[in-house]
């Protein structure tokens, strides 16, 4: 009898500087039926989360790795077998070891045998195994925030590696760094929840686990407050003008490209078109230096399901017109919130805008998206009475849509007159362009 036919199933590199993933779902269980490129597992980076795709068909034979575990990119995941088993109809036992490895989905495939990646960036110091030197930004970035050494945790990964759930178990247990002073209390992580969360008892409060995607969106907002000096100005804008483009041209755009004509499109391409006379918004800040990026990468901050935030990327936002930012803006947003994104789709921002103004906010005080040194936030639009001047040089009361813009920056990066300038550039873009050209 021939012998059965069998693929590893390995941690994909989502992400030229990702190291590590952690497995949040199963799609499969042992035993089940594989097609080829259907969702089998989804993986959760400080970069991106994905649903990975079957590289092969055939049944899962083999889980290796559970649900909530870090892995190291290359780990193997679980076993796909590609002939059915015989007699009982039980699957026949892997061969692991002989086993090729299966192509994985891009952006990029892991070899056969994959060595431990270089570290980002300087690694810190150890005196013990030399694998141990190599961490993962998120694990360099926890041990950092907690004041940890990394030579004092015990390493599950490849080869002894700390990762993250390692340096999670360790802060559970009350760990902190040799030689450091003790704090009264035990020491307590960066935004991250613990590892096991009681049940919550009849008439006690409920506690509720964060979820990955929670737990990034946390890390992230602390670190950047604790980065940049957020400033926060603001200024209303008449949208008179887009109004009567948007409300006659809506329906056509609506036909042609099977999405709502909103005011973000119309706010994204004076961002960028400001961005031009503006260009220190459009920057992050190195070792006592400004770094300003030339091509205008535009982040459109997307809510998931309620539970945190992702931001894809308009690459290269400045050599697109209106309507082809627009296509971009709700492909990504769709993609974005049914786990579709590449770590491409959401890598190189330079300038992120958030619009809360669906639900009707006034002023929303947005956290800035680092490395970068400024966020705008879209606020609600809604009709209010402004003066206006008539032809023959009288004013008049009329009843305009009117939003917020509103922009926190980073105060390292350049003064309030330079935002507010940029800010004030945004609104006259907005009220006296002739959009009816743009579509």
């Amino acid at each position: 009898m021939a012998a059965t036919e069998s693929f590893n199933v390995v941690m994909p590199q989502l992400g030229e500087t990702v190291t590590e993933g952690t497995i949040t779902r199963w799609f499969k269980k042992v035993g089940d039926q594989v097609v080829e490129d259907e969702p089998l597992f989804e993986v959760s980076t400080d970069k991106v989360d994905s649903e990975v795709p079957a590289a092969s068909g055939g049944y899962l034979a083999e889980i290796l790795v559970e649900e909530g575990e870090t892995v190291d990119v290359g780990a193997r995941l679980a076993v796909i077998g590609v002939a059915p088993g015989s007699g009982n109809g039980a699957a026949p036992a892997p061969e692991p070891a002989e086993a090729p490895v299966a192509a994985v989905p891009p952006p990029v495939a892991p070899p056969e045998v994959v060595p431990a990646p270089e570290p980002v960036g300087p690694a810190p110091e150890a005196s013990g195994n030399p694998s141990r030197k190599v961490l993962s930004p998120l694990v360099r970035r926890l041990l950092a925030d907690n004041n940890l050494d990394a030579d004092e945790i015990e390493g599950t990964g490849i080869d002894g590696r700390v990762t993250r759930n390692d340096v999670m178990a360790h802060l559970d247990k009350g760990g902190a760094r040799a030689g450091a002073p003790k704090p009264a209390a035990a020491p307590t992580r960066t935004a991250v929840a613990p590892a096991v969360v009681p049940a919550p008892r009849a008439g006690a409060d409920e506690v509720i686990p964060f979820t990955n995607i929670r737990k990034r969106t946390a890390e992230h907002m602390v670190r950047s407050q604790a980065t940049s000096a957020h400033v926060l100005i603001g200024m209303e804008v008449d949208f008179d003008g887009v109004d009567r483009v948007r409300l006659a041209e809506k329906d056509a755009f609506k036909a042609e490209e099977g999405f709502s004509l909103t005011y973000l499109p119309f706010v994204s391409r004076a961002v960028v078109d400001a961005i031009r006379d503006f260009p220190h918004v459009n920057a992050s800040v190195g070792d006592n230096a400004l770094i300003v990026h030339r091509a205008v990468h535009l982040g459109i901050a997307v809510d998931i399901n309620f539970e945190g935030l992702i931001v894809p990327v308009v690459h290269d936002a400045d050599g697109k017109r209106m309507r082809s930012i627009a296509r971009e803006i709700s492909d990504l947003a769709g993609r974005a919130r049914s786990k579709k994104l590449n770590a491409d789709e959401i890598s190189g921002s330079t300038f992120t805008i958030t619009n809360p103004g669906g639900y009707g906010t006034f002023f929303t005080a947005a956290v800035i998206n680092q490395p970068q040194v400024a966020i705008l936030s879209t606020d609600g639009v809604r009709k209010r009475p402004v003066v206006v001047q008539l032809p023959d040089g009288s004013d008049a009361i009329a009843i305009h849509p009117v939003g917020t813009l509103a922009l926190t920056f980073d105060h390292r990066a350049f003064d309030g007159a330079y935002a507010s300038a940029f800010l004030a550039r945004c609104r006259d873009i907005i009220e006296t362009r002739d959009w009816s050209q743009e579509l």
